[in-house]
């Protein structure tokens, strides 16, 4: 499929990590926390103690084979997406082949690609991350993000803070690109799931902007607990 790309200047950032925590350094030398490294350093309480569950339940060498097949699959099927929304006609690898052709048909509602696999930076609240793209869905301007996962979520209760990963990235990508007519106020998270289609989570503005005033929360806290050291 041939995509009308009209692609964003990229942000010359590297990644670095540190006592496992995620930052993106620009050009200049602003180092900001990524957006997951904020959410996992305010993350409630309840969410804290599920996770611990899980990890209890299934035994700590379990959970941690489950996180990296997990990753390791989220990679391939992003690197998979990535080259197929940048037009060179990929051949996929087999582990990630059932994820590849469960989200491919909505790959094909995605049009106008301005971004993919590119870093933001928000200057203001002190940020940064990596969206996964910026493109128009069934004609519609949004963050995309992908997922991978056993089976279906069914619930946005069972995205967890996704949406707020979602909302920040569409923050960032609003105050960073501002001056090329970037304005964005929905989102997309497809979950990819083998032998079925994949789910389709839309977000509208009103949604977006409940998530955005819990997501200027999290940054709050975050710094303010860092300057308590």
């Amino acid at each position: 499929m041939q995509f009308d790309t009209q692609l964003l200047p990229r942000i010359n950032a590297t990644s670095r990590r540190e006592n496992g925590k995620q930052y993106y350094v620009d050009a200049k030398g602003n180092r900001f926390p990524s957006v997951t490294t904020i959410l996992n350093a305010t993350k409630p309480q309840a969410d804290r103690d599920r996770l611990l569950n899980w990890k209890a339940r299934v035994g700590t060498e379990e959970a941690t084979r489950i996180s990296t097949n997990a990753s390791r699959r989220g990679t391939q099927t992003h690197k998979q997406i990535e080259r197929y929304l940048l037009g060179q006609n990929p051949v996929c690898l087999e582990a990630s082949l059932p994820y590849w052709e469960s989200i491919k048909p909505i790959l094909q509602e995605i049009n106008t690609v301005r971004l993919v696999e590119g870093s933001v930076f928000h200057y203001d609240l002190s940020y940064s991350g990596k969206v996964d793209c910026i493109a128009t869905y069934q004609g519609i301007p949004c963050i995309c993000e992908w997922k991978t996962a056993d089976k279906p979520k069914g619930s946005i209760e069972h995205l967890y803070e996704h949406p707020l990963q979602l909302t920040a990235y569409i923050g960032a990508a609003n105050e960073y690109y501002r001056d090329y007519g970037i304005q964005l106020n929905h989102a997309l998270l497809v979950v990819a799931i083998p032998k079925m289609s994949a789910e389709v989570f839309w977000f509208e503005p009103t949604v977006i902007k409940n998530y955005w005033e819990q997501w200027e929360k999290r940054v709050a806290e975050y710094w303010q607990r860092k300057s308590w050291g």
